[in-house]
């Protein structure tokens, strides 16, 4: 049998290679210039009606039915239940409309609450006090759509424009990382925490919140309950930070920068971290997103590393001895595919294509995301969040942020406050 003989189905039937594909297939059509219809979700009392508008809604079904089709590909590649998924994903797909709905409206924006905290709650809401119909269940696929959603992210973070804007940010970032997954890491072992559960809570809370976590499940082989627990987490601990964090910093009058650079890198989400920015002002929203993106940027770095440290882990337990091959198969794919994304729009489009396209990659990317924190919430029930391990996960999680708040605050002072640099001017 032949190399690609071995290679090919894993390339058309593993979930992180399909999220690859089905990425890079709406890259592919916004390179040829077939854009597909985004619609509109910003409303308030009076401009309600442009929302629900026919060319509106009709918008959404046709982005509907796009992703549909590339969806229920996928499921037939990865072998999945096909007619039951084609069933339940225009469920999905309207509960992800509705989170949207919901947080486009004016009085939802000003309280900092995104498609990310409502699709969450929609999600919980059916989960914890109704049930999910046994239907709709194979389209409830957290990981496939959030996966796809994240190669296109890619698309988004110019690594020449972070260098260029956000050097004190990246090494900010790297700080973060290093510290704050170690701490996160010792705090769940000292806890009693499984290594795979700590893995995907340190690396959760260091570096970037769910994206991070599924990365980190993906290096690590790890339990898709564990990760619906740690994406469940991250979401809810964002909300309460997104909302006190600005209140601290206008009550101890710390500098705009140093408290943007201080949300960047401690708020697990990327909308919460733009929200809570938008709160204190311009120049703390400019630093906290520089951050963020830092931060993002170092995801494909941090899930290699993590392969290779838990590769290296499990082989001194096991007997097994690492290798190059062992490593790429646990490496998730799908941040593969991010990279190549993010080293496609960099350095090898145009910057026109790249500003054209730049709308439509960030409104396609969040359709994907608002699909998987619906799941997540379809998939959480909060009996599960509280007597998982006996709750020392979350508190371990807790802890960890804690610690993050600290640490983080004291490295943005140092970085963006003029203490060792120039205090940048955003």
């Amino acid at each position: 049998m032949t190399k690609s003989a071995v290679r090919r189905p894993r390339l058309l039937s593993s979930e992180d290679w399909i999220s690859c594909w089905l990425g890079f297939a709406l890259i592919l059509l916004a390179l040829v210039g077939v854009q597909p219809p985004v619609p509109g979700f910003s409303w308030d009392g009076a401009s309600l009606e442009a929302v629900l508008a026919s060319e509106n809604l009709l918008a959404s079904c046709a982005l509907g039915a796009l992703f549909m089709v590339l969806a229920t590909a996928g499921i037939r590649l990865m072998g999945g239940n096909l007619r039951a998924f084609v069933v339940g994903f225009p469920a999905v797909f309207l509960l992800g409309w509705l989170s949207q709905f919901v947080a486009g409206n004016a009085a939802m924006k000003s309280w900092g609450l995104t498609y990310v905290i409502t699709g969450l709650f929609i999600g919980l809401l059916i989960s914890n006090v109704l049930a999910v119909p046994q239907w709709m269940r194979e389209a409830v696929r957290t990981e496939y759509y959030i996966k796809t959603g994240l190669v296109i992210l890619g698309s988004n973070i110019l690594i020449g424009e972070i260098l260029q804007a956000g050097m004190l940010g990246v090494a900010q970032a790297f700080l973060v990382i290093l510290v704050i997954w170690y701490v996160c890491f010792w705090i769940a072992q000292k806890m009693r925490v499984d290594d795979e559960f700590s893995a995907m809570l340190a690396t959760a809370v260091s570096i970037c919140g769910v994206s991070a976590a599924i990365a980190a499940c993906g290096a690590v082989q790890g339990d898709r309950k564990k990760l619906s627990y740690v994406t469940s987490l991250v979401l809810i601990v964002a909300i309460p930070m997104m909302l006190v964090m600005p209140w601290v910093i206008s009550q101890f009058d710390i500098p705009p920068v140093v408290g943007g650079a201080w949300l960047g890198g401690t708020i697990d989400t990327s909308g919460a971290v733009v929200a809570a920015g938008e709160i204190v002002g311009d120049s703390a929203m400019s630093a906290a997103v520089i951050v963020k993106f830092s931060q993002n940027a170092m995801l494909g770095l941090a899930a290699f590393a993590l392969s290779v440290w838990w590769t290296f882990r499990t082989g001194s337990d096991t007997g097994e001895k690492p290798s190059a091959s062992i490593i790429w198969e646990r490496f998730p794919k799908f941040v593969l595919g991010f990279i190549v994304a993010s080293l496609l729009f960099s350095f090898a489009l145009s910057a026109d294509f790249v500003d054209s396209t730049k709308s439509l990659m960030k409104g396609l990317r969040t359709w994907w995301f608002a699909l998987a924190f619906v799941c997540i919430g379809l998939e959480t029930r909060f009996r599960d969040l509280v007597s998982m391990d006996e709750g020392r996960p979350a508190i371990a999680f807790l802890a960890a942020q804690g610690v993050n708040i600290f640490w983080t605050l004291i490295v943005a002072w140092l970085l963006f406050g003029g203490v060792l640099f120039e205090v940048p001017a955003l």
